[in-house]
């Protein structure tokens, strides 16, 4: 089940809010090798969840977490502009219609689907919030994960090569790539679009496909 919440609405669902940092920790701290704080309790959490990001988060029928990528407007505080601008040549431009994403997680042992589904749920929020483009920074894996999604971003700015890799990239949320994806997640645009509108409710969606 995909749900969406603020930030500040994790400590109504506990359970859910603790283990999507504790596969956080275990994914980015443990698998990948990153350089993350992870508490006494397991998670890992940085700076950029101290400011009411946005979650899209693939839940268990238990509740528990199976995915989840952040999202945060680049008109305040992000990670890109405080910690990969040197990638971008002047590209950071700070716009309510411009969000970042990060933290792109899946659990140890997520249904296969789970990924498909975030990126659409993330399109999803996009045009809810009438976003028209979404930035992130990725590895080799991510970028692995990306193609096979059909859901490739245009790089605009990178440094390294294989596991030194670092990339930024843009994403625009078009009817083709809107497509694409349902394909890969075995969701229809409807049941896709009917996310954003359970979640937020279908007047405060602000911009639609055509």
């Amino acid at each position: 089940m995909l749900t969406y919440l603020w930030a500040e609405q994790l400590a109504e669902r506990p359970l859910l809010g603790e283990s999507m940092f504790r596969d956080r920790a275990d994914q980015f701290k443990t698998r990948l090798k990153w350089t993350v704080d992870v508490d006494h309790r397991g998670c890992e959490k940085d700076e950029y969840d101290a400011l009411n990001p946005l979650y899209v988060i693939w839940e268990s029928p238990q509740g528990l977490h199976q995915g989840s990528l952040r999202l945060l407007p680049t008109t305040g505080r992000n990670m890109i502009e405080e910690h990969f601008s040197y990638l971008l040549d002047d590209q950071m431009i700070a716009t309510p219609k411009r969000w970042e994403c990060s933290r792109f997680c899946l659990a140890r042992h997520a249904p296969r689907h789970v990924a498909a589904n975030l990126m659409l749920a993330a399109g999803e929020a996009m045009v809810g919030f009438g976003v028209t483009e979404c930035m992130a920074v990725f590895d080799q894996r991510m970028m692995r994960i990306y193609r096979l999604l059909g859901a490739q971003p245009r790089l605009i700015g990178s440094s390294g090569t294989g596991k030194d890799f670092v990339g930024v990239g843009i994403w625009k949320f078009t009817p083709q790539y809107r497509q694409t994806v349902c394909q890969k997640a075995g969701v229809s645009a409807k049941a896709s679009a009917k996310w954003f509108d359970h979640a937020f409710g279908s007047a405060h969606r602000q911009a639609e496909l055509g």
